[in-house]
Order: C-alpha cells, then structure tokens, then sequence
C-alpha cells in the first residue's frame, strides 16, 4: 500500500509516468499513515478491481460483507481524516477530507508478496537498523528524514498498534509478530521462510501449533505442475504443425485447484486483516529500499537509478551483519509480479479453458501481457528455487523434498559489523551475489 501512496502522493490519478516519492510518504506522521491505512482498507479496492468469481466461497477477503465487519465505521473514519493530498513538500501539509487514494479505490497486494519479500531477511535488517539507531550509535549519524523514517517504522511495526486499528494483529492472544506472520504464510502457502526467526528464541515451530488440517502444504506442487504446463503452452504457441503437448484444459485445472486452496483459508472472512497488515508492512519496507532514499544514502547504500532494491539490501545489511540470500533480486522482482497473478487465479479468472490459454498464448496477440509476465515469472522462478521448470523430464514432487528445508541463514547481527566505511555499490546497476 505504501509503495502506491508514493505514486499517489505526485499523481493522483496513476496516469503518468511520475517517479513515486518516498521521502514524502516517511515524512508522513505515523498516526496520519496510520488513518490513510483505515481509508484505504475500508473502500476496498479488491472488490472493484477483481473479477466476481462465479464459482467460489463469496467469503474471501474482497468480499464487502468482511471488509464492511472489519473496517472503522464511517463516523469515526471521518472524525479525524488522515489528510494526505497530492504534494512533494516536506514537511507534509495536512489538508482535511477527501482522503488520497479512495475516490479511485486501489486493491492491496496478495500474501504472497509479503511472503516472498519477507524471504529476503528484509524484516531483520531493517529491523536492525532501527533498532541501532534507538540504542546506540554503531552507524552514521542519520539525517532528519532517516531519523523520521525509524521513529515511523518503530511506531507503525514494531511496537502494539493503537487499539481498534486495522494493523492490529497481535495481542496476549497471540504476542509475537514473527510468529503471526510465519503462521499466516504456513496456512496459505503450507511453507514456512526460508531462515529461523531472529530474537528471542523460540520453542519449536509455534506458528503450526493449532493450525489443524488448515493449511495448503500442495500449494507449491500444484504451482510449479502450473508453471510447467504454461511453459510448454508458450514452447508450442507457434507451432503450426507439428504434435501440440499444451493441455489447456489441465491450465484450467490446476488454476481452479490452486483458487479452491487458498479461497479454503479465507473462509468467513479468514486471514482478511492479517493479509493488509502483512502486505502493508513489506511494502515500506520495499518502499524503503526500492530507490536511493534518505535511509538507503545515510547507510551509503546507494546502487543509482538503474540499480535495484536487492543490491541496496544486501549493502545495508553489510552494516549490520546480516547477509540477505543470493536469490534476493529475484524474490523482489516476483513479488510484484505473483501479487496480481494470485489474485486473479484465486478469484477464478483462468478457471475456463479459454481463459487459461492468456496464461501462454501470445502469437499474433497484439499486447499479450499476461503471457509475457508468465515467462518472467517462470524466469525468475526456475532462477531463484533451482527448480527445472523448462525441463519436461523433471517430475514435479514436494519442493521441500527437494531443497533443504532452512537453506539460508540470517546471522544474529553482531555489533562490530557496522563501524567504519564500505564502498557505494557499483552505480551501474548490476547485482551482487551475496
């Protein structure tokens, strides 16, 4: 959400092509982001932007009825508006009603966005930043909109939300927040992230405690058999002659297996406030790091216009001796591109043979944007988990079987990685491997 209020904040409309200004939505008052957060949740976007699915539990997190029992009522949402308009002076003006973002509703992110960015250890890096910024002075002095940046985080994300709020997913009921959000992605995806939790230990894997038969441990298997079918659909979109091996009616299938899975944990309205906390809170830090902010320059982390959100975590994190998996840069760049596509299958928009073949067929398709993102998602896919998706003599089998289950690791941040003077990385753009 936050990564849309950038854009929001210098182009209200999401027409043009303006660059999203960070700096403006960290300038933000936290209680302001906090009410904007309301605002946005309770027009929910979701339910205009997605297809109705004909065919599936109405109980879904788009569905009115959830978002209308979930949101502040209308009264006391605009008894104190957030106030965020269109501008790029800081600090921020507060300017009354007609709060930003809700004449054109916009939907949030899936939780699979949030759960690939959290692979990238993104959560514990800048978690320690701020921590080393409230406690100490193991870093550079930060500048004003640095140091506005780490009271926000701390206020919106580290600390109980204010009582009654829409990012009010931890209580005595259930304290920990690392624990909350492994148990939201263990339910929807049956995976759990790819490095322990950092902090105070833990005992065993409490975010499986209770879960019963309630969770999509299939839910990869059938993903990575979707990806496959759709390559060999894109393998065999021009072919005029030859044997055809695309099995459209399997697309179909396997999309409608993948919608009835996940829309099973969002019965009665299930996971609905869970998924916008935890998608809101990735996107800033995504936000964070997604350009050269006051944040990225004060750690000299900068990677240039052309660079990428991978390469500035992997220099902050440098800092605070914490090392982000080398499959980072492909995790960010699949987030942004698994969000919509989840969505749209979860709601059962590739349900129907015809509609499955917009997931590979692009031959004389004048702009066949879902087939192109299909092959990027493939990409980056076979790229980041090892998986051979292009290969049609690789059988799809559990991919815990396949790959140890913890294969990375997040050091405990040690207080003598931060000190002195790293060199920028390099201003071309290209990544490092970490």
């Amino acid at each position: 959400m936050f990564r849309t209020l950038a854009r929001l904040v210098v182009d209200p409309t999401l027409t043009t092509a303006a660059t999203p200004s960070p700096e403006v939505v960290f300038a933000h008052n936290p209680i302001q982001l906090s009410r904007w957060l309301e605002e946005a949740f309770a027009v929910n976007g979701l339910v205009r932007y997605l297809p109705a699915p004909p065919t599936l539990p109405s109980t879904i997190v788009g569905n009115q009825a959830v978002v209308d029992g979930l949101k502040m009522p209308p009264g006391l949402l605009t008894s104190l508006p957030a106030g965020i308009s269109t501008g790029t002076v800081i600090p921020p003006a507060y300017l009354g009603p007609n709060p930003l973002g809700t004449t054109t509703p916009l939907p949030w992110d899936h939780l699979i966005y949030a759960f690939l960015l959290e692979n990238t250890g993104i959560v514990e890096i800048l978690g320690e930043v701020v921590r080393r910024y409230k406690v100490g002075e193991t870093l550079a002095p930060p500048t004003v909109p640095t140091l506005l940046w780490a009271r926000h985080t701390e206020e919106l994300f580290f600390r109980d939300p204010p009582a009654f709020h829409i990012l009010g997913v931890s209580s005595q009921l259930r304290p920990d927040a690392r624990v909350n959000r492994r148990n939201a992605y263990w339910r929807m995806f049956g995976r759990d992230l790819s490095h322990p939790p950092l902090g105070a230990p833990l005992e065993g894997q409490p975010w499986k405690r209770d879960v019963g038969a309630g969770s999509n441990t299939r839910f990869f298997d059938l993903f990575e058999e979707l990806l496959r079918q759709v390559w060999q659909g894109i393998l065999n979109d021009r072919n005029q002659g030859g044997p055809n091996a695309t099995d459209r009616s399997y697309i179909a299938y396997l999309c409608q297996s993948i919608a009835e899975m996940l829309t099973m944990r969002r019965r009665g309205g299930m996971l609905a406030q869970e998924e916008y906390a935890y998608v809101t809170m990735l996107s800033w830090f995504h936000l964070t790091v997604e350009y050269d902010t006051s944040v990225v320059m004060d750690l000299k982390a900068e990677a240039g216009a052309s660079g990428n959100a991978a390469d500035r975590l992997a220099a902050i994190g440098a800092r605070v001796g914490i090392t982000p998996p080398r499959e980072s840069r492909e995790l960010f760049e699949l987030a942004g591109l698994l969000s919509p596509l989840m969505w749209f299958i979860e709601n059962g928009a590739f349900s129907s043979e015809t509609a499955a073949e917009m997931l590979y067929h692009s031959n004389l398709v004048p702009n066949p944007v879902v087939a192109d993102a299909m092959i990027r998602v493939i990409d980056l896919w076979q790229s980041a988990t090892g998986t051979r998706i292009k290969d049609p003599t690789v059988v799809s089998v559990s991919p815990d079987s396949k790959r140890p289950t913890q294969p990375l690791r997040l050091p405990e941040p040690t207080p003598t990685a931060a000190a002195p003077v790293f060199s920028a990385p390099s201003p071309n753009g290209k990544s490092t491997r970490v």
